[in-house]
């Protein structure tokens, strides 16, 4: 008896350990946004009971890849959020799942537009941590900010 219930015990842990086959990160390009050249807007990195979400540096292209605002930082900023809204809402999330925000800035004067912004979008509850950094040059003249941002979404 005592060998019957080692057997099934074992059986058991065994398959409560086994890993899960299929690949743990999933790339996303939701048709939401720009189209990526080169690079995933995002990826999905499953936990278990959760998802990562690591979203790419988000900048004022609108989902055809035209610049939102030129020379408008607050219509830059907005767009730059309506993207990752988009990528979350697309990964089943909302964003209130974000837990970490990235912000490169050509110039740091723009913060309380930014602010203003951002809290348009987040929870200002309990707000995600972020960073804030100012450059002195982002990939193109015309862009004036860039937004990276994680979340993690309850499966």
């Amino acid at each position: 008896m005592k060998t019957i219930m080692c057997l099934v015990l074992m059986a058991i842990t065994s398959s409560s350990f086994a890993q899960n086959t299929g690949k743990p990160v999933k790339f996303m390009n939701p048709a939401t946004v720009p189209a990526a050249k080169g690079y995933s807007q995002a990826a999905e990195i499953d936990l278990g009971t959760s998802k990562m979400l690591l979203i790419s540096g988000q900048v004022s292209f609108d989902k055809t890849g035209e610049l939102v605002g030129k020379l408008d930082f607050t219509k830059q900023a907005e767009q730059a959020f309506i993207n990752i809204k988009n990528i979350v809402e697309a990964a089943g999330g909302s964003m209130n799942d974000l837990v970490k925000l990235n912000f490169y800035l050509l110039d740091t004067a723009h913060i309380v537009e930014l602010r203003k912004v951002r809290d348009q979008f987040i929870n200002t509850v309990t707000p995600p941590t972020s960073t804030l950094v100012q450059v002195s040059k982002l990939f193109r003249d015309d862009v004036l900010v860039e937004i990276e941002a994680t979340a993690v979404i309850a499966k």
